[in-house]
């Protein structure tokens, strides 16, 4: 009997999925149990903790970053007499999870929400998309400095190591679609032509200068995608053929050899260009933008300009997700395979977000840009511990859940312009250096290691 009532209390440990039935409309259970049996990672019976129910604490990990591990298991689950497991056992059972099963689901699940319907998703024909990358802070541990590495510096090093994650976005909707997280040692544009290979026929892709190179060129050629990009100020190019709007068009070369002999070369349409508006401190400067849209009557260079700014949504994309929804200065994850783990989490997370605003703003015919992310974050947190138990009144709660996301509009951005600097450069403390990342712990209590000078 003293058995039977251990496995008993045992089996009514196990994670219910009460609270998940509204968001399994967004990532459904059939999804994440054939990412754990692609991935190898079936539940073996028993488990006081399901696979299933790990991929979801996981995701939660993002949706609640400043919640600690045994918060977000309450989160997620309803009250139950026998508590929440310590963290030690929620830390071994992500280990036991590993990345695998978020890699399969975030590569199968997450797909492009624009329709030619949504407002800003498309220009002509063609889905907008954007290109960027950024770094995360992670845990100063030896396991992530020796796996991702610190930024170097002039005074020392960087005071955290850190990860770079490069993605292709859809400028319309914010959804992060495709990504790729390396080493900081990784440069963007390295990791930028593994992202080109996704990119589909009738997208037109916008990136910054940085990005532009001859073989990216011709990689996004390559997937029938166009581009629209800026040019660095030392670029050559000779004009083969000017049109009425100011456009010529010209070739991009491999190099320069290969330009003055004019062998190979893509032509591409070259768009000069300066601001008139006092208002605009770098207005008088002479910019330049790079498209492969050729056809100038079609395409107007006053059009494609003033395009070229949407690029500007996958900014915001990255700062809802490193700043509204992380809500850390840094990672909570002290290994590598957890650092991936957890920024699949925290993807996968804004993607549930992001879905949710797209069907809320669809109801009214809104771009989901004129939505708020940081009100969708938190009413669906508010809102989650709600979920009914009857699987029939789910329904119920998810449509009043859209409703109220849908009431939380924003106003239309303003034209403006700031400069890109920071408040606080310096600190006055100190510089940490290698010597005090390990610092010498106590070996006796505190009263122990009195020694009175007489």
């Amino acid at each position: 009997m003293n058995t039977l009532a251990r496995e008993l209390a045992r089996v009514a440990q196990c994670p219910t999925d009460e609270r998940l039935r509204g968001l399994k409309r967004i990532i459904p259970a059939r999804t994440v149990q054939a990412a754990l049996r692609h991935t190898g990672r079936k539940d073996r019976g028993g488990l006081r903790l399901p696979s299933w129910f790990l991929v979801w604490f996981v995701i939660g990990l993002g949706l609640f970053a400043s919640d600690c591990y045994r918060q977000v298991f309450r989160w997620l689950q309803p009250y139950r007499r026998y508590g929440v497991p310590p963290r030690s056992t929620l830390c071994v059972a992500r280990q036991r999870l590993g990345c695998a099963p978020l890699r399969w689901l975030a590569r199968h699940l997450i797909r492009l929400l624009g329709t030619p319907a949504t407002p800003g998703a498309y220009y002509r024909d063609l889905r907008l998309m954007g290109l960027d990358g950024f770094v995360m802070d992670l845990p100063d541990t030896p396991a992530n400095v020796r796996a991702f590495g610190r930024p170097a510096g002039s005074r020392a090093a960087g005071a955290f190591p850190q990860a770079r994650l490069v993605a292709l976005c859809e400028l319309g909707t914010h959804v992060l679609w495709r990504w790729l997280v390396k080493p900081l040692r990784r440069g963007e544009t390295a990791l930028a032509r593994g992202l080109l290979k996704f990119l589909e026929a009738g997208m037109l892709l916008l990136w910054d200068r940085n990005f532009l190179s001859y073989d990216a060129v011709t990689a996004v050629g390559r997937q029938g995608a166009f581009l629209l990009g800026r040019l660095k100020k030392h670029q050559v190019f000779r004009t083969r053929r000017r049109f009425r709007d100011g456009s010529f068009l010209a070739k991009l070369y491999r190099s320069s050899w290969y330009r003055q002999h004019d062998r190979g070369g893509v032509v591409v349409r070259i768009m000069e260009y300066t601001l008139r508006d006092p208002g605009r401190p770098a207005g008088y400067e002479k910019h330049r933008l790079l498209t492969t849209l050729l056809d100038a009557t079609r395409d107007p260079a006053d059009t494609l300009i003033a395009l070229y700014h949407e690029r500007w949504e996958e900014e915001l994309a990255l700062d809802e997700l490193k700043t509204h929804l992380q809500q850390r200065p840094v990672l909570r994850s002290e290994t590598p395979a957890g650092v991936v783990q957890e920024l699949y989490g925290l993807l996968l997370g804004h993607y549930v977000v992001r879905v949710l605003m797209a069907e809320a703003a669809a109801r009214q015919g809104l771009s989901p840009r004129r939505l708020s992310f940081t009100g969708a974050l938190k009413i669906l947190r508010c809102r989650w511990p709600a979920c009914p138990a009857p699987a029939r009144q789910v329904r119920r709660w998810y449509e009043n859940l859209l409703d109220e996301i849908g009431a939380e509009g924003v106003e239309a951005r303003r034209d403006r312009v700031n400069p890109r600097v920071v408040k606080r450069k310096m600190a006055k403390w100190k510089k940490k250096r290698p010597e005090h990342r390990h610092y010498p712990q106590p070996t006796m209590k505190f009263r122990d290691s009195i020694v009175m000078i007489h």
